[in-house]
């Protein structure tokens, strides 16, 4: 039996990721503020009853994936390899997770840099993006310590994605901001995600480690 969408839902899909382009390139021409959820359903001629079936807000439109991503970090978490140490499962999370940042079959690079653009630049999506940013390593530091039970401690998970997470959000910013382009700031982003490993590669393995 094939597990590709149905026609119905297809064209939700289609419609989705519509209202994600047009309210993403509104926002960056009119402003985030300025820019109404009326003009956004008109420009992709449905009404603005159907942009709320699919979002909340204007806000919930810019972090469109946060769930996803969270999902899928967890979902590896919790698919742990035999053999594979704690460190190198939240860095396989982490190299996943990181590859959303990036454009591919679903999104343009204009509209990934359109939203990079606007979180950096209107308050609201920053305090947005932080309290999204806690609440996922909140959620993942507490399904990595009990998808190792008896290896890491508690503040030692939240020590190994607290670094991870900055290391490679900041390897992509510092990248983005020096005109890299988007394959160059992956591989900073990589980069980031090897050098903090190596750094926490002794976690659960000392002799006082947590039993």
């Amino acid at each position: 039996m094939s597990d590709a969408p149905g026609l119905r839902e297809r064209k939700k899909i289609r419609t989705r990721n519509a209202l994600i382009d047009a309210s993403l390139r509104l926002f960056d021409e009119k402003g985030f503020d300025e820019t109404t959820i009326a003009e956004i359903a008109a420009a992709v001629d449905v009404s603005p009853r159907t942009f709320f079936s699919y979002f909340r807000s204007k806000e919930d439109v810019v972090f469109y994936d946060n769930e996803t991503r969270l999902a899928e970090a967890l979902d590896v978490i919790a698919s742990r390899r035999p053999g594979e140490t704690a460190i190198d499962l939240l860095a396989r999370a982490a190299r996943q997770t990181v590859d959303r940042d990036f454009p591919g079959p679903e999104r343009s690079p204009e509209s990934v840099a359109r939203r990079e653009r606007l979180i950096e630049s209107v308050p609201a999506l920053q305090a947005r993006a932080l309290r999204l940013l806690f609440d996922t390593q909140r959620r993942v530091v507490r399904a990595l310590y009990e998808a190792c039970p008896g290896e890491l401690a508690p503040v030692e998970a939240a020590a190994a994605v607290g670094a991870l997470a900055g290391a490679a959000r900041l390897a992509i910013m510092t990248s983005r901001h020096s005109g890299a382009s988007w394959e160059e700031t992956r591989a900073a982003a990589q980069r980031a995600i090897d050098i903090t490993i190596s750094g926490l590669a002794s976690l659960g393995s000392r002799e006082d480690a947590p039993e």
